[in-house]
């Protein structure tokens, strides 16, 4: 074969091509984040939770105010039910109307970014859960810090477990953590409901706050399910299994997470006055 020769170009290198011409575009620190509370009233364990009244007010406006307080961007609640909505606005809040039928919260907080943000001037969405009534909002904003990592897709939120009861509880999502000794933040490996990693050292638990980068967000909610994410229940193993990088913060807290009737008691009683 004459080495001057051009060969016909194939399927494969016709992509090759394109991606190599591609701009390449590296990822940089947040500079305009949203955060985005989605919430729901079927809840299987608590119907209504975010309505459930604590101190004088709906659940889902304590949360609402905590993100306000952390002054990191804009807040909404993405909510299917217009009880919810009507809080928020009676509250001074902003609120946008999703189907009623995410699988998922982050499914839930994509629609309503689309909605509110149809320009994508937001590179960055905070999915603050509506359950957490009493988180600092110290800890909403430390979930951006490892997001300052390029490499970073997805930012979370971890504190060292200091319970002996949480290591064996099944409601307490652990995280088996990259971090170097004295480090604030790591690299996530793997999430588990069970106590991990073995041997010697902390344990963590996850906090379930996340930060992601908008295109971060965009891939996520367009993946299949995985096997682990179905095994375990917890949605982040889904980004895990897709080669997603997930950083973790560490925080000094655990906020009280209200999924039942017990766990409302007692964010009734912590907003108490003494």
């Amino acid at each position: 074969m004459d080495k001057n020769a051009i060969l016909p170009e194939t399927g494969l290198t016709r992509l090759r091509r394109r991606l190599c011409s591609r701009p390449m575009t590296a990822a940089t620190a947040p500079e305009n984040p949203i955060v985005i509370i989605p919430a729901r009233m079927a809840s299987t364990r608590l119907p209504g939770k975010p309505l459930a009244e604590i101190a004088g007010e709906p659940m889902i406006v304590h949360v609402w105010r905590r993100a306000v307080t952390a002054d990191v961007g804009p807040v909404i609640v993405a909510c299917g039910e217009i009880e919810i909505i009507d809080a928020i606005k009676a509250a001074g809040g902003d609120a946008v109307f999703t189907s009623a039928d995410h699988p998922s919260g982050s499914d839930r907080i994509f629609e309503a970014l689309s909605t509110a943000d149809p320009g994508k001037r937001h590179d960055c969405v905070i999915n603050l859960q509506g359950d957490l009534p009493d988180i600092d909002p110290a800890s909403i904003r430390a979930v951006l810090t490892p997001l300052s990592d390029p490499a970073v897709d997805i930012s979370t939120l971890v504190a060292k477990i200091t319970d002996p009861a949480e290591r064996a509880d099944a409601s307490t999502p652990k995280v088996a953590l990259s971090m170097a000794e004295g480090a604030s933040s790591g690299r996530a490996l793997y999430f588990s409901r069970t106590a991990i990693p073995s041997g010697d050292g902390p344990l963590y638990h996850h906090i379930g706050i996340y930060g992601y980068r908008r295109e971060a967000l965009e891939r996520f909610v367009g993946l299949p399910q995985g096997v682990l994410e179905r095994r375990e229940s917890l949605e982040q193993l889904r980004a895990l299994e897709n080669g997603m990088r997930i950083d973790a913060q560490l925080v000094d807290t655990v906020p009280l997470g209200v999924d039942t009737p017990a766990d409302l008691e007692r964010a009734r009683l912590a907003a108490a006055p003494a």
